[in-house]
């Protein structure tokens, strides 16, 4: 009972340290002067995907055996996994609920065409056009980090540096690119909240800004930490064998922070900044922790790595696809959620 309550006190923790850390955030990016879309896209992504990358370092340089190395492999193809399924699941079912409530508390026009609140696209074709751009830069990075898990030769481990190459051309990309984005959106977002640090400041201290979002950090790293453990101990109490735990469980634990991201800030009503950290946190782990891995470990996939590589590209395709055709509802993005089903559903004849 014991590992049940501190589940629900560290997802709380986590969520009330999310609270704090979007609040930071969005004003760290207004110091840093970068673009709306990149304080998504680059400064929460590389916050709240930075404990996954250095679990995955800890597991590739510390482990014993190759056993305990393929667990920072299982967690570079988990997290994306995750990402692409729950995240933007959850993250439809989110905006589902919010456009429910407000169509019953401002009812339409006697004569209005009657929609469902998942009918409306998110956004105009421009913003389509953003959300898919992502996309297009992961999947293909992605494919290839999946196929080099099905082959072996001498010079693998060096395409590693490959991978932070390209985060790299990514991250000089979307800090430019966001900045030209926002001076035409003409700030859609409007600004932060006051920061919580120093509520009746306009304009909070640099220092605090600081403060706030490492403090936060700190928090989110901790208490996912402790959440994961308490799965571990959780999974088999319900009779699930520890590889099941480590790829449907563990995953959707250490992308927490991202989702309670996801939720805050569409409750908020900044969509364009919630997909953008689910993006942006893709793209930071389809190659830092794979850099690593390839570095570190023969990077060799068996049947539930393979199938989890497999799923996401579904996914993501499913996601592209309906974006570039201009059709991406809250309804076609809750149903991404489905994907990870479907891989549960394959892992029972793979793991038997």
């Amino acid at each position: 009972m014991i590992h049940f309550v501190l589940l629900i006190v560290c997802a709380g923790a986590i969520y009330l340290s999310c609270e704090w850390f979007v609040n930071a955030v969005e004003w760290l990016g207004e110091r840093l002067k970068v673009g709306k879309t990149a304080v998504g896209t680059i400064l929460a992504a590389f916050g709240t995907a930075l404990p996954e990358s250095v679990v995955t370092l800890v597991a590739v340089t510390t482990g014993a055996t190759d056993e305990a190395k393929q667990i920072g492999v299982g967690a570079a193809m988990g997290g994306p996994l995750a990402l692409a399924t729950i995240a933007y699941g959850v993250t439809g079912v989110m905006l589902l609920l919010k456009r429910r409530k407000q169509r019953l508390e401002v009812p339409a026009p006697t004569g209005t065409p009657e929609n469902g609140p998942g009918d409306e696209t998110l956004g105009n074709r421009k913003d389509m056009e953003r959300l898919a751009k992502d996309q297009k830069w992961f999947l293909p990075i992605f494919f290839l980090k999946v196929a080099l898990g099905l082959v072996a030769f001498a010079f693998k481990p060096a395409l590693g540096v490959l991978f932070f190459a390209a985060y790299a051309v990514y991250f000089w990309r979307e800090i430019r690119s966001s900045r030209a984005a926002d001076d035409a959106d003409a700030d859609e977002d409007g600004e932060p909240e006051p920061l919580k640090l120093q509520p009746k400041a306009a304009s909070p201290a640099t220092w605090a800004v600081a403060v706030q979002t490492l403090a936060t950090l700190v928090v989110i790293f901790i208490a996912a930490h402790f959440f994961v453990k308490q799965l571990d101990v959780i999974g088999p109490m319900l009779g699930l064998s520890a590889t099941v735990t480590a790829l449907l469980l563990s995953p959707i634990a250490t992308e927490l922070p991202e989702i309670m991201n996801a939720v805050i800030w569409v409750r908020q009503g900044k969509t364009k900044l919630a997909l953008a950290n689910i993006s942006g946190s893709m793209m930071i782990q389809a190659t830092v922790p794979s850099g690593i891995g390839l570095i570190f470990t023969s990077w060799h996939f068996d049947g539930p790595l393979l199938w989890s590589g497999i799923v996401t590209m579904a996914a993501i395709t499913y996601l592209l696809l309906t974006m570039r055709a201009h059709r991406l509802t809250p309804a076609r993005l809750a149903v991404a959620a489905g994907f990870y089903a479907v891989f549960a559903i394959g892992l029972v004849p793979i793991l038997g």
